[in-house]
């Protein structure tokens, strides 16, 4: 066994990865204030050909190098836009079709491992605050509120880990690979 080079892992450019098809899935990040999560979720977002990334409220937004330094250059082949608050990319996304799912901890939740997503819809995953989780009028708009179960005492994942968790799981159900 060895290590692949760079070479033998075929990675496409970034003029390649923005004309090739994308899976059927956007990111939404709520008030995500960690530019280190953001630019985690620039980085995952390339490695599973997300549609776009949405930054909402006080999220940061490219270029900044807090984000560039997690990122790693992703944030030059994701599509991304900036809104002024959440509701508003819902709405935006929504419109264009979009079942629109948040990651959180709610009383009628969903184990992300019972979620099966319909073949052929197209889904926005929204990601809250590191403090505070989704903002509460936006997860009352979501289609449906997924948690990743856990076991330990801190019933708490990183964003950038659940994102990665969560984005996995659907490319998985969807056949996106």
């Amino acid at each position: 066994m060895k290590k692949l080079s760079m070479d033998e892992l075929e990675r496409v450019s970034v003029e390649e990865f923005k004309e090739m098809d994308k899976s059927p899935i956007v990111l939404v990040l709520d008030n995500v204030r960690s530019l280190n999560n953001v630019g985690s979720a620039f980085r995952t977002g390339d490695a599973f050909g997300v549609e776009k990334i949405y930054l909402c409220g006080i999220t940061g937004t490219p270029p900044h190098r807090d984000i560039q330094k997690t990122a790693l250059g992703a944030t030059e082949s994701v599509a991304w836009e900036y809104c002024l608050n959440t509701m508003l990319a819902m709405e935006k996304l929504r419109a264009e079709g979009y079942q629109i799912c948040a990651l959180e901890q709610v009383d009628r939740s969903i184990k992300l491992n019972d979620f099966t997503p319909e073949k052929g819809k197209k889904y926005a995953l929204v990601f809250g605050n590191e403090v505070f989780g989704v903002e509460e009028e936006v997860l009352n708009a979501c289609d449906a509120v997924l948690e990743i179960p856990q076991l330990g005492t801190k019933h708490s994942l990183n964003i950038s880990v659940s994102l990665g968790i969560a984005v996995w799981d659907l490319m998985v159900k969807m056949e996106q690979f």
